[in-house]
């Protein structure tokens, strides 16, 4: 497996483009468009809000019939909170691409991401959408991927190539993500292509495994999108032998799947708004894999512990009262706890290891990429996550987003 230069279009058999349709008002790109040269194998995962914004509405009754052929998304207006009106809009997003590449208006799956509880400026959409389709290359994934963009300081694209049944396949994608993220589902955008030839029902299987363990493990702010979806697409053009359910190549498969959606993941994280660290935090030693991830994400999601980090502060005790104060610090032990940072070991048994071991983590702490690891000395069990550190950034950020 190597990572090759390049997003989405660096699939065979995928185009691309990104323009804007004056959904922003400072002229940045804002629509974007997938499309496959081949009827493609459709899955997604989607968010757990129950309050759904109406592209994922309409995506579901499309993904009834698991086959697609083009991806169509907007940023700057989620469409989310619209109403009836959200819905036709979306409806009518899907017939327009459909009609403009030749193709039934089911084959299209819509997204969208930004500000919610706003209508579509669909006179300007309808406007551009023919000229997104026009704009299609094998060059554009990279508009593409920045067409999607909020809150998000870079674009977000990999690509990488393995052996699979004695074929090349590819395995790349894009995501936008920068606040309101949060692991209840996928906490993001995010548009994953392969030329892998894989049936619906497994690929569906593969991105569900990839996802719990990439996108479903990372938090920036503790809040879930009404948007959120991750949403894969298989031309087939590889034309490997089919994939079988219990065989190597479909656990290879989904290794290279869960490898790419972690890469994606880890940028999002990095991206957080306002961030100026991805940490990855570690639990080991739980006593099931629950109360592993629990742990992990009350840390995480602690504003003091997040703060400290920003601060570069080893406070290891907001780390110490985050464990106690969460669901499962009931079975937890204190006098098993150590923490360390990186390599550094702070608390020992439930106490601290003294002033120089903090010296050592505070240095420690200056590094932009940093990690924290909890072992509870209860199990055998184990989960890693990322998040971000929260900064006065983050404040201004949200406290300004629709001005």
């Amino acid at each position: 497996m190597q990572l090759i230069r390049g997003g989405i279009t660096s699939v065979p058999g995928f185009l691309a483009s990104g323009i804007h349709a004056g959904i922003k008002k400072d002229g940045r790109l804002d629509l974007a468009l997938i499309y496959s040269e081949q009827e493609c194998a459709l899955s997604a995962v989607m968010t757990r809000n129950r309050f759904k914004a109406a592209p994922l509405l309409l995506d579901i009754q499309h993904l009834k019939t698991p086959k697609g052929h083009a991806v169509i998304i907007n940023s700057g207006n989620a469409n989310a909170c619209t109403g009836r009106q959200g819905y036709q809009d979306a409806l009518e997003m899907a017939r327009l691409t459909a009609m403009a590449l030749g193709i039934a208006r089911r084959r299209v799956c819509v997204a969208s991401t930004g500000v919610i509880g706003q209508p579509l400026p669909m006179d300007r959409i309808r406007r551009a959408i023919p000229l997104a389709v026009k704009a299609l290359n094998r060059r554009g994934g990279l508009r593409a991927a920045q067409a999607i963009m909020t809150t998000d300081t870079f674009p977000k694209t990999l690509c990488l190539e393995t052996r699979l049944l004695g074929r090349r396949v590819r395995i790349a994608g894009m995501a936008k993500g920068a606040g309101m993220i949060h692991p209840r589902m996928a906490t993001l955008l995010a548009f994953v292509v392969t030329d892998a030839k894989i049936s619906a029902g497994l690929l569906r299987l593969a991105l569900r495994k990839a996802t719990d363990r990439s996108f479903n493990m990372i938090t920036v702010d503790g809040d879930t999108s009404t948007n959120d979806m991750v949403l894969c697409l298989a031309n087939g053009r590889a034309m490997n032998e089919p994939i079988r359910r219990h065989s190597q190549a479909f656990d290879q498969f989904t290794h290279c799947l869960t490898i790419l959606c972690t890469d994606l993941a880890k940028l999002i994280a990095r991206d957080g708004e306002g961030a100026t660290k991805l940490i990855e935090i570690n639990v080991l030693r739980a006593q099931d894999p629950q109360q592993a991830k629990g742990i992990a994400f009350a840390v995480a999601q602690s504003s003091l512990v997040k703060t400290a980090f920003f601060g570069e502060d080893p406070n290891w005790g907001r780390i110490m009262a985050a464990i106690g104060a969460s669901a499962d610090g009931s079975r937890i032990r204190q006098d098993r706890i150590d923490i360390y940072y990186g390599e550094i070991r702070v608390t020992h048994n439930g106490t601290g290891c003294g002033k120089g071991a903090e010296a050592r983590a505070r240095a420690y702490l200056k590094r932009d990429e940093v990690c924290l690891t909890i072992k509870l000395k209860n199990g055998k069990e184990a989960a890693r996550i990322w998040t971000a550190d929260l900064s006065p950034e983050y404040a201004r950020i949200n406290a300004s987003y629709r001005a």
